[in-house]
């Protein structure tokens, strides 16, 4: 036998640390290029085809359909997968390590072992999305994908946060990081295109976003390829007898370590973080009865035509001027938690049934609350962590207003306008409020102790007010809603630019980029950001479509940035006159933002007549004023030399929020994401149920919020297309709200939302159960009265094309204004070849000798839907080229003050479906008899609902008539 000689202690190999990102990346990277290169070249015609179009529309293949789908590139890419799942492991072990080593002597190693478990679980959910396809099981398929996504937040901001110092590999990982996100949202974007539009052509350009996540994936775990090179492993004689006595020297030490880093991240104390949410949710209260103030007040001049005298209560807000005595402004201060507990009756106004009640609650909410956070910002000015930590938990706040809005389609739970019925949540809210005040006044003030530093600054007063006051205009009127800014860039069909889903998402997340970057305090008060904003402001205003809505995402960045600068620059003001300055340029500004809209109902509104340019300008200037000013004291923030000070711990406990809050955003997007395609409710007929409906802004005739009821009323009448007027809500006055996105979803219709804010109207939306193929939105003739808008949009119903026109005209005062509106009506119904409806709102009366009325049937060449029906003034319904069944006028049900028009119709294959243009308007009328038959005749597919007979439901019947009419 021979023997072994004893060799204790000796190296048998050393393996360099750089192996295992190597081997991670060339095994992870030979998988997919494999399976790329042979998918194409074996099955290319069918890994580019998928459920809405193939080659050549489609032409480039998505992972999922290169990876998942064929032999033998799948099997390669499984084989490779599991090849890179050893270096994988060994990657997040050595990672962690490499953590360790960065924790000081006393610090805890708590996050190091949460970043190793939570790599651990994203490289099991990697081999389930890789392992289990689609085809196999596509619900966990998609778990698993979801997993791993989610899971890829914390893997890359973790390991950029204990990574060492390193500029060079800090550089490549921020790089590939900023890809990796960036392609997510284009990515969603172009899912949507192609899953819930059904475009050609766009998962062609969803692929391409979907491949650049997997390089910039690899990209970034492969910089460990700079980190690992102090690494080695060692295979070691420990000996034939036993193991290896005594502790080895181990001369190596972590390349660039940082201790910093992690004390800051081991400076995250639960209950400085509770505090910390405390005054979030209390910020976000102050936005809620902030947005909730004018919407409240509109309801009054909406029902009076005109000024109503409620509209004063808009100055409330100029109470904050009272911070001009110290005793009031010291007790506040000192009393903070209890006076947020009585600013509290804004929310819990929602009880109150009179209108003007509950307003009064609301304006003594927005008073107080402003009161209170103006005596907190100003106590903390000379606390540089403390004033940081305030004006960040009022940005969350506004960023956490968003995405609540976003989670309720565009509504905020605890405005007053909303109820239990209404879909609010105003108790939970309340209940909310009530701990965080009382957090507030039980806790020792996050702080307190931080030294002052009282420094002579330069700044102007009076400057610092314009620019705050404009600046709070800003974020209410632009930022209170995540969809706001892509509805300020819509186009008709099919460059409608993003939809609030996934355009939402976006918004925010530039809105969290926007607060990130405040810390680069002179940069981002710059002439050049100034002029960089401002030119991302001018694209959103005159450009539509996708261009329009890109500027409106850098505009949002720079806007958000100059949060705390200019929050802390009107806060080292005498806070009086300030307060009461700032208060008085936001009010102006908001007066003009509705006179450029509301100018025929209001004294001296022609000057102001479509002149948002004007308003916009206006606001350019005094942000400029403001931001001039505060660069007169603005320091620099340096992180590393602050990482222990209170000003570091509240930017942390901000990014913490702030990827907190996208998360949020994420998931309510994913949630809100359409299941399936819009259906007709009576396809086997071929039919077409279309209505009208003036909804007075979504606000009932108590002022409630009326998205639920008007929902149930068009389901329950079985609507495939609904004209809705009076629709456009993205305004302040309306709260920044948006009804077609509950509408939409929840009815499962498509939605076109009609000319947006910069065009002047008061809105006209259509949604359809049937696919939009094209729209033009229309800003009707007007040279006198207020500006009428028009949808004109051609449906694919059924396979063939049908044309509807969806208008708002203007009021009976303006004569001229309706005729050259209904002339142009006619214009566009009569030059189009298509079966048309026509769903408006005219105002005149019916039938022959009516000039406005004539100009809209004969003019068109379209049939009124009855000619018999002589109780009508403003809506009217009309066709041509299909067959009318139906025609039913349904009570408003105390949503509004005008009733639901509907008409059914058949798009027949045996009936005629264009006209002869050289028809007489006289052989053209004969074509409709108007001869009626009972309802027992009707298919029943084909009637109206039978609830809505007698005393109806929810307060909607047949009136009018009391019954339907029915047609031969």
């Amino acid at each position: 036998m021979a023997h072994v000689a004893d060799k204790k202690g000796l190296i048998l190999a050393r393996i360099p640390g750089t192996s295992v990102p190597l081997a991670h990346t060339i095994f992870g990277a030979s998988a997919f290029i494999l399976a790329f290169i042979i998918g194409c070249y074996g099955h290319y015609y069918k890994i580019v085809k998928n459920g809405v179009a193939g080659y050549p529309d489609e032409w480039f293949p998505s992972v999922s359909a290169t990876t998942g789908d064929w032999f033998p590139e799948r099997n390669i890419c499984q084989i490779f997968i599991a090849l890179a799942s050893g270096p994988r492991l060994m990657l997040c072990y050595l990672w962690y390590l490499l953590a360790v080593r960065n924790v000081p002597v006393n610090g805890s190693k708590g996050f190091a072992k949460f970043l190793f478990t939570n790599d651990v679980i994203r490289t099991i959910a990697c081999g389930g999305w890789v392992y289990i396809t689609s085809s196999d099981d596509h619900d966990i398929h998609d778990i698993a994908m979801i997993v791993y996504l989610l899971c890829t937040i914390p893997h890359v901001v973790g390991t950029m946060k204990t990574a060492p110092q390193n500029p060079k590999s800090q550089q490549y990982r921020r790089m590939f990081a900023y890809s990796f996100f960036g392609a997510l949202v284009p990515m969603v974007y172009f899912f949507i295109q192609h899953n819930v539009h059904r475009i050609p052509g766009a998962y062609t350009y969803y692929a391409f976003f979907e491949w650049s996540l997997i390089i910039s994936d690899l990209a970034f775990d492969a910089v460990c390829l700079v980190d690992f090179e102090t690494f080695e492993f060692r295979v070691v004689d420990v000996g034939m007898n036993g193991k290896q006595h005594g502790n080895a020297a181990n001369d190596l030490k972590t390349y660039g370590g940082s201790e910093s880093v992690a004390a800051t991240l081991g400076s995250v104390k639960p209950f400085e973080l509770i505090s910390f949410a405390s005054d979030v949710y209390l910020g976000f209260v102050f936005w809620s009865m902030l947005t909730a103030l004018p919407l409240m007040i509109w309801y009054f001049p909406l029902w009076h035509m005109g000024i109503s005298g409620y509209e004063a209560f808009l100055f409330c807000n100029i109470s904050a001027c009272l911070l001009g005595l110290n005793f009031l402004r010291r007790g506040i201060e000192r009393s903070k938690g209890f006076v947020h507990l009585l600013s509290l009756v804004g929310v819990v106004s929602y009880k109150i049934e009179d209108p003007a009640l509950r307003l009064m609650a609301v304006a003594a909410g927005v008073s107080l609350s402003l009161l209170t956070w103006g005596a907190t910002l100003f106590g903390q000015r000379h606390q540089h962590g403390r004033a940081e930590r305030g004006v960040l938990t009022l940005a969350l706040g506004l960023i956490l207003h968003n995405v609540v809005k976003q989670a309720w389609w565009a509504n905020n739970p605890i405005w007053p306008i909303m109820n239990e019925n209404t879909g609010g949540q105003n108790m939970i809210g309340l209940a909310l409020g009530v701990l965080a005040s009382v957090q507030v006044m039980l806790r020792k003030e996050p702080g307190a102790d931080e030294p002052q530093v009282i420094q002579k600054h330069g700044e102007s007063w009076l400057m610092a007010a314009v620019g705050a006051g404009a600046y709070i205009f800003c974020l209410h009127s632009m930022f209170t809603d995540s969809t706001t800014i892509s509805r300020w860039s819509l186009g008709g069909y099919p460059n409608t630019g993003p939809q609030p889903v996934p355009g939402g998402l976006m918004v925010i997340v530039a809105m969290a980029m926007g607060l990130t970057l405040s810390s680069k305090r002179r940069w981002v008060t710059s002439l050049i950001c100034w002029i960089i904003g401002s030119a991302g402001l001018a694209v959103l205003h005159f450009v539509e479509g996708d261009v329009g809505f890109a500027g409106g995402i850098v505009f949002t960045v720079w806007a958000l940035s100059l949060f705390p600068a200019l929050f802390r620059s009107m806060t080292r003001q005498p806070p009086g006159r300030t307060f009461l300055v700032a208060m008085l340029t936001y009010n102006i500004m908001a007066l003009a933002h509705v006179w450029v809209v509301a100018y025929a109902f209001v004294p001296g509104g022609e000057v102001m007549r479509e002149r948002t340019d004007y308003v916009l300008i206006a606001m350019q200037v005094c942000l400029l004023i403001g931001i001039l000013n505060s660069n007169l004291s603005a320091w620099n923030v340096v992180s590393e030399a602050r990482s222990q000070s209170a000003f570091s711990v509240a930017r942390l406990y901000a990014k913490l929020s702030l990827i907190g809050l996208v998360f949020a955003s994420i998931s309510v997007c994913y949630k809100r994401l359409p299941k399936t395609a819009p259906q007709p409710h009576h396809p086997e007929h071929k039919l077409i149920t279309a209505g009208i409906w003036t909804i007075h802004f979504a606000i009932d005739n108590d002022m409630y919020n009326s998205e639920i009821r008007m929902r149930d009323a068009i389901r329950d009448l079985e609507l495939d297309v609904v004209g809705l007027l009076e629709s456009d809500l993205q305004r302040m006055i309306m709260g920044n709200r948006d009804l077609t996105q509950f509408l939409s979803e929840d009815l499962n219709m498509y939605a076109d939302y009609g000319p947006g804010p910069t065009k002047h109207t008061w809105g006209c939306t259509m949604l359809s159960k049937f696919p939009i193929k094209r729209s033009t939105h229309h800003l009707l003739p007007s040279p006198k009265g207020e500006l009428a808008c028009a949808i004109h949009a051609t449906l694919d119903v059924y396979g063939k094309e049908v044309d509807v026109i969806v208008s708002h005209n203007g009021q009976e005062e303006d004569l001229l204004d309706r005729q050259l509106q209904t002339t142009e009506l006619g214009r566009i119904m009569r030059e189009s070849d298509n079966p048309f409806l026509f769903l408006g709102y005219v105002v005149t009366k019916p039938g022959k000798g009516e000039e406005i009325y004539e100009l809209l049937m004969n003019g068109g060449h379209v049939h009124d839907i009855e000619i018999s029906d002589w109780d009508r003034w403003c809506q009217y319904l009309a066709f041509r080229g299909v067959k009318r069944v139906g025609y039913a006028r349904v009570s408003h049900g105390g949503i509004t003050d005008t009733e639901i028009q509907v008409g059914k119709y058949q798009l027949l294959d045996n009936h005629p479906t264009s006209w002869d243009r050289s028809q007489s308007i006289e052989a053209f009328k004969k074509e409709e008899t108007y001869a009626q038959i009972p309802e027992d005749q009707v298919p029943e597919g084909l009637r109206f609902p039978s609830m809505f007979y007698g005393q109806g439901v929810r307060k909607h019947r047949f009136h009018v008539f009391d019954r339907p009419y029915y047609y031969v």
